[in-house]
């Protein structure tokens, strides 16, 4: 059977659009219908593969959005040099297809039934798995502690604004280049001082799970380990600048 498994995330299968929503003006949530789909864990990512008509490939990676059992989405985020991510935001319309391979990765997951709280920090589009885990958390009616600290630039660039103040996990908004009128919020980069304020004490071996670009992951988990941190509890992912 784990053969099988194995030979089921390593085969390209055929994708369909079935449905869209623009979560912001650069990003974009697409459900999916794949027959023969063997579902997958809160935090894991599949390949997607779209072929020109002269035959030219492109790959890429994109971590899976919606919770286990609840069918399959992703969140992708447009960049305007990207070979993938312009198709996938700005041209793939309801019952177009292409082919996505997975899902991949056992590393950075969160099943719901391990001990002590969760601590999840994303930036930017990195909030995608972890937003996974946040839906599956209350799919499952975990009652697990569940803190999301999510930097993003600006309000109107905040994916799943709506649905994640209704998920039942305490969210922490920094913004780093602008700020609504009246915003009370945290107005900076995440470092040491502001994590110190929002994440949970070390005394409680948080379970964390840190998302995004290189520089931002490495910044997080940096000021978690000078907070007291073991280097265990921490699962960090990165996506690089192409899509």
């Amino acid at each position: 059977m784990a053969e099988t498994a194995l030979a089921g995330r390593l085969t390209w299968l055929v994708a369909s659009v079935a449905g869209g929503l623009q979560e912001t003006r650069r990003v974009r949530t697409l459900e999916l219908d794949i027959p023969g789909w063997i579902g997958h864990r809160a935090g894991q990512h599949l390949d997607v593969r779209l072929t020109a008509e002269d035959g030219y490939q492109a790959e890429r990676s994109y971590s899976i959005a919606s919770a286990p059992g609840d069918g399959l989405a992703l969140t992708i985020e447009r960049l305007e040099d990207g070979e993938v991510s312009p198709y996938l935001v700005d041209e793939v319309r309801k019952g177009d297809v292409f082919e996505i391979r997975g899902p991949i990765g056992g590393y950075f997951v969160w099943d719901g039934d391990e001990p002590g709280p969760v601590l999840l920090v994303a930036g930017g589009s990195g909030v995608v798995p972890l937003m996974a885990m946040a839906r599956h958390r209350a799919r499952i009616g975990s009652e697990t502690p569940m803190r999301l600290v999510y930097s993003s630039r600006t309000w109107e660039d905040v994916i799943y604004r709506d649905e994640l103040e209704a998920l039942g996990l305490e969210v922490v908004h920094t913004l780093t280049r602008e700020q609504p009128p009246g915003w009370s919020g945290y107005s900076r980069r995440i470092d040491t001082d502001l994590l110190r304020e929002v994440a949970w004490p070390a005394s409680e071996s948080p379970r964390v799970y840190v998302c995004g670009s290189t520089r931002f992951v490495d910044a997080a988990a940096d000021g978690l380990l000078e907070l007291g941190y073991e280097p265990a509890w921490i699962r960090t992912e990165r996506f690089g600048a192409t899509g």
